[in-house]
C-alpha cells in the first residue's frame, strides 16, 4: 500500500493493520505528519501541530507493540486530530482568537482523555472559527480553512479544520464538536461522515454544560462504521455531570452492521421559516429518499414547523460570545457586535423556557416518525471570505439563513447524522442529515450505514492537485 492510499485508509482499518504488524504507529504519524506539513498551507486545517508528541508517543507505542498483548486499545496507534475549542493538557488553546494565543491548559477534556485511552496518537489542534460562532473558518490570527474538494470554497465551521483534515488525508479521523451544525456542516461541505449525537450521550467534563444542552462533542470521519465507533469511544457518563444517557446496548459499531426494519420516513425540502433550499440540496434529499423508498422504507413528506424556534435559539447561541469571557476589542465585527447583543440573565432563562416549549413539539412530531430526512443547509458552500463585505448584521442573517436546517436538533437535543450522498457542479459535495428520535443514534446509524453500503463513498478523495 503506498504512502497515499495509507493516508486514506479508515481508521478502524488502520487499527486491524497496527495488530497484524502490517504497518506500526510510527509509519503512520510520519505519513500524515509529512501531509500536514505539505498541505496544511494550502488548507489552513491545523492551527497546532502537535509533531515532537506526536512522534515520541508513536515510537513508544511502536516498541510496545511486539510485547503487547491481544488485548489492545481499540484504536491503538491511530492517528486523530481534536478540535481547537476543547482542551489538550499542554498545547495551546486558542478558540482561534489572538488573546488566546498562550492559553495553555493544565489538564484535559473528559472527551480527550477517552480518545487518549482508546489508544489514539493526537498529531494536533485543527482550525476552528472565532468561539466557534461561524459556520465558516476564517480566523483573523490564522490563515482560512479551505475546502480540499475546492480550495476556492469554505469547509464549513465551527469544525471547518477538522472535517478538511479528514478530508485531505491530514488525520484519520477527528473530533468536533456541534453547536448549531458545526459537525454536521463540515462533514456535509467535505463530503464526510458527522455525527451529531443526543444531549447526555457525551460528557462536557470536567465542566458543566454551558448552553443549556445546545452543543455536543461528536465524530467526523470517512465512513459510517468509523463514526460510530468513535462514538462509541466518545460516550459514556463521568462523575457529576448534570445530565446523562444510558450507554448503548449494543454498541453504536455493533449498529452499523444490522439492517433497519421498514422504518416510517420523513422528508422536506423545504424549511419553515426560510422555505426552498437550493437546487442541489434539494436534489440530495430527493435521491436520498427514492434510494429509501427502494430499499423498503415508508416515506411521507412532511416537516415540522422550526418558526417559533428561530428567536430564543438565536437569544442562546449568541450568549456563548459573553461566556468567553473575552473584550469586545479582542473579538472579530460580528462577534464584537452579537456581545453588544447579548441581553439580560432574564432574557436568557425565558428564551430558554421557550426553547424547550417548542422542542417539545418538534418531538412530538417523531412520534409517528423514526427518521427526518432534511438537507444540512440551505445552499452550497460559500467561497473563502464570501460575506467578509458584508456588515454584522447582514453577516448574521446570510448565517441564520443558511444553517437552518441545523439548529433544531441541538435546541432538542436529539441526534442527527450528516452523509454525503454526490456533488454539485462545483465539485463539492452534496449531503443529507438523517435526524432521529432522542437517544436513538443507533437508529440512524443504521440507517446511514445501509444507505452507505448501496452507494459507497469512501472510493471518492479530493482533487489529486492536493497530492503533488
Amino acid at each position: 500500500m503506498n504512502q497515499v492510499d495509507l493516508a486514506f485508509t479508515t481508521a478502524l482499518e488502520q487499527a486491524q493493520l497496527i495488530r497484524s504488524r502490517k504497518v506500526s504507529p510510527l509509519e503512520l504519524v510520519e505519513v500524515y505528519l509529512e501531509r500536514i506539513q505539505r498541505l496544511n498551507p494550502q488548507l489552513g486545517s491545523y492551527f497546532t501541530v502537535t509533531a515532537e508528541q506526536a512522534i515520541a508517543d508513536a515510537k513508544a507505542k511502536t516498541e510496545m507493540l511486539p510485547k503487547a498483548s491481544d488485548v489492545l486499545p481499540p484504536f491503538f496507534g491511530v492517528p486523530i486530530s481534536i478540535k481547537d475549542l476543547n482542551k489538550l493538557a499542554g498545547i495551546p488553546c486558542t478558540y482561534g482568537n489572538s488573546a488566546l494565543l498562550n492559553n495553555i491548559p493544565d489538564h484535559d477534556d473528559g472527551v480527550i482523555s477517552r480518545i487518549k485511552q482508546a489508544g489514539f496518537i493526537i498529531l494536533g489542534k485543527t482550525a476552528t472559527s472565532e468561539i466557534g460562532s461561524f459556520p465558516y473558518t476564517e480566523p483573523t490570527i490564522f490563515p482560512p480553512a479551505r475546502n480540499p474538494w475546492n480550495l476556492e470554497y469554505t469547509p464549513g465551521g465551527s469544525s471547518g479544520g477538522a472535517a478538511a483534515a479528514v478530508a485531505a488525508g491530514l488525520c484519520a479521523i477527528a473530533q468536533g464538536s456541534d453547536g448549531g451544525g458545526s459537525i454536521r456542516g463540515p462533514a456535509a461541505c467535505c463530503g464526510l461522515v458527522g455525527i451529531k449525537p443526543s444531549r447526555g450521550r457525551v460528557s462536557h467534563a470536567p465542566i458543566g454544560d454551558s448552553l443549556s444542552g445546545i452543543a455536543t462533542n461528536g465524530p467526523i470521519a470517512r465512513t459510517v462504521a468509523d463514526a460510530a465507533a468513535l462514538l462509541d469511544i466518545m460516550s459514556g457518563y463521568i462523575t457529576g455531570d448534570p445530565y446523562w444517557l444510558p450507554d448503548p446496548n449494543p454498541s453504536f459499531m455493533n449498529a452499523t452492521k444490522q439492517k433497519p426494519e421498514s422504518l416510517r420516513i420523513a422528508f422536506s425540502t423545504n424549511i419553515p421559516p426560510m422555505g426552498e433550499v437550493d437546487a442541489s440540496c434539494q436534489q440530495g434529499v430527493l435521491q436520498t429518499v427514492q434510494l429509501l423508498q427502494e430499499l423498503g422504507h415508508i416515506v411521507e413528506q412532511k416537516c415540522p414547523d422550526f418558526t417559533e424556534l428561530v428567536e430564543p435559539f438565536q437569544i442562546i447561541w449568541q450568549s456563548s460570545i459573553s461566556v468567553s469571557g473575552l473584550p469586545a476589542e479582542a473579538l472579530q465585527p460580528m462577534n464584537r457586535w452579537l456581545l453588544a447583543r447579548t441581553g439580560s440573565a432574564g432574557e436568557y432563562l425565558r428564551a430558554v423556557s421557550k426553547m424547550q416549549a417548542v422542542s417539545r413539539q418538534i418531538v412530538a412530531f417523531f412520534d409517528n416518525v423514526d427518521v427526518l430526512v432534511l438537507p444540512v443547509y440551505m445552499h452550497s458552500p460559500i467561497r473563502v471570505g464570501e460575506w467578509a463585505h458584508l456588515s454584522p448584521e447582514d453577516t448574521f442573517q446570510n448565517i441564520i439563513h443558511w444553517v437552518a436546517p441545523c439548529p433544531p436538533a441541538n435546541a432538542t437535543g436529539q441526534p442527527a447524522i450528516a452523509l454525503p450522498v454526490g456533488f454539485d457542479s462545483n465539485n463539492l459535495p452534496i449531503s443529507v442529515q438523517l435526524v432521529g428520535k432522542p437517544a436513538a443514534e443507533a437508529t440512524l446509524i443504521s440507517l446511514a450505514a445501509q444507505l452507505e453500503a448501496t452507494k459507497p463513498w469512501i472510493q471518492y478523495r479530493p482533487s489529486q492537485s492536493l497530492e503533488s
